[in-house]
């Protein structure tokens, strides 16, 4: 099929082929999640089922060496993830449940990765390298499918914030252990001797790109400054400094995931202006989608139902069933026993498992990241499961998330608990049920904020309003329109 819309072989890389290609790549994912829609499944999945039908192993709409040049978009999609995740380490939130939430994070995480690893390492006999790093993968959570159904629900309360704390969380310790894994992996395959310094070298490797994101956070406040910035300027800031420190850390060959979420984590805590973040929310869509139809396009269908002789003898479909598995499991043991460790009450004992089972964005970033580093058909096996197990954590992951928060009651259907009202009339009749209806309903409505603009979408009409400009952009203007009734009367 891409000979037919390029059909000059050398053009696969020409100006006109990439156009052609991040056009066909950003329409098909958008109707795909017209489909997805239907089926209440997230964006995520059609993103991953689109870009698997344009790749080369279906309908071939993208030429390989597009898909090879665009290895870029994970460093930038994990940068956009990880600034987004620092606006939830504010630090009077951390304050409240903070030593619990670590303990916690620390069961929960360890847990998922030590279950795993015995699956693949001594269960299934896969090669070890690959087992450790798979196995610090099997600790992160999708912090965004998470965010996604609470914004749905509209759920609040200890139960949530401990939640997005443990998420947060779950993802510096997940790629802290993938920072050592991966090193270990690398090691094992070059032969060379062991030394303490493969293990304290990538965590103190980290160390140092959080103090880095920490100081970038600080520039990026003193440059930012919400009250004087115009909001295309305060997005061109942002993009630039984050765009900057990616690119930093990728001549070091280091994730950038740690600094960005460190960025964001200072810049929140100085500024307390979280509208940047709801305007790089509206920006980044487009990069999130490419990032993750580009792995669509490298998930290898074929390679999923045979086995990689370079890891082991069992099918990857079968590791990837039973990761998606054990890997549940071990998040709820985890969080289970840590949580009856700090004494945490009881609804978020029992149901805080069920809201860390998604796994995407940060997971299939990493995994790109393994690819490139581990290379070879080891390193292509651990993209093609992360990949897989993903596609069934997005099916099960957002139900799970939301049945977490419906039996820890941090959200309710029922009219009667989003309200209270007095039961009996002043006189100590009790009320009819429509008395109850309509006074709930009064009550509601009084409780409703004096206009119906939120945040998000004040942040993204200030920006559209900054690009607009002469007559037309001041009619729209209602304070214009009301000056020149005045004038004309």
């Amino acid at each position: 099929m891409s000979n037919f819309l390029y059909p000059d072989g050398a053009a696969s890389s020409s100006v006109s082929a990439v156009i052609i290609s991040i056009s066909i790549i950003l329409m098909s994912g958008f109707l795909m999640t017209r489909l997805t829609k239907l089926l209440r499944l997230p964006n995520v999945t059609a993103y991953i089922v689109a870009g698997i039908l344009i790749g080369p192993f279906c309908l071939n709409l993208v030429p390989q060496p597009i898909i090879t040049g665009t290895e870029f978009l994970s460093d930038i999609a994990l940068a956009f993830i990880a600034f987004s995740t620092g606006q939830f380490f504010r630090l009077d939130v951390l304050r409240k449940n903070g030593a619990k939430v670590v303990v916690i994070t620390l069961f929960e995480a360890f847990t998922a990765s030590i279950l795993v690893f015995v699956l693949t390492f001594f269960v299934l006999h896969l090669n070890l390298a690959f087992s450790i790093v798979l196995s610090a993968l099997a600790s992160t959570t999708a912090s965004a499918s998470t965010m996604m159904i609470i914004r749905q629900t509209g759920a609040k309360g200890n139960f949530v914030e401990t939640l997005l704390q443990i998420v947060a969380l779950d993802n510096i310790i997940g790629l802290l252990a993938y920072s050592v894994s991966i090193s270990i992996a690398v090691h094992s395959t070059t032969g060379e001797a062991f030394s303490a310094w493969r293990i304290a070298g990538p965590i103190l490797t980290n160390l140092l790109v959080i103090f880095l994101g920490a100081l970038f956070g600080l520039i990026l406040s003193w440059l930012v400054r919400p009250k004087t910035r115009t909001s295309d300027n305060r997005l061109i800031i942002s993009l630039a400094l984050m765009f900057g420190f990616c690119g930093i850390c990728t001549i070091f060959d280091v994730s950038p995931l740690l600094g960005c979420m460190s960025m964001g984590m200072v810049y929140i805590n100085i500024t307390n202006d979280d509208k940047l973040f709801k305007q790089l929310n509206y920006f980044s869509p487009p990069f999130l989608l490419m990032f993750f139809m580009r792995s669509g396009m490298c998930f290898d269908l074929k390679a999923l139902l045979t086995n990689n002789g370079s890891i082991g003898s069992s099918p990857l479909i079968l590791i990837s069933v039973l990761y998606f598995i054990v890997r549940i499991i071990g998040k709820c043991l985890g969080s289970f026993s840590g949580s009856m460790i700090v004494k945490m009450d009881k609804e978020i004992r029992n149901y805080l498992g069920l809201g860390l089972v998604p796994q995407a964005g940060i997971a299939i970033g990493l995994a790109a990241l393994s690819a490139r580093t581990l290379g070879g058909e080891a390193g292509k096996a651990l993209e093609t499961i992360i990949l897989a197990s993903s596609f069934l954590y997005e099916l099960a992951g957002p139900a799970c998330a939301k049945l977490s928060l419906y039996l820890s009651k941090s959200y309710s259907t029922k009219l009667e608990d989003l309200v209270s009202v007095n039961e009996t009339s002043p006189d100590g009749k009790e009320k009819t049920q429509v008395e109850l209806l309509i006074d709930r309903i009064q009550k509601i409505q009084e409780e409703l904020p004096s206009h119906t603009i939120n945040e998000a979408e004040e942040a993204f009409t200030e920006a559209a309003e900054s690009q607009n400009s002469g007559f037309w952009g001041d009619y729209h203007n209602p304070t214009f329109r009301q000056r020149s009734r005045k004038r004309r009367k």
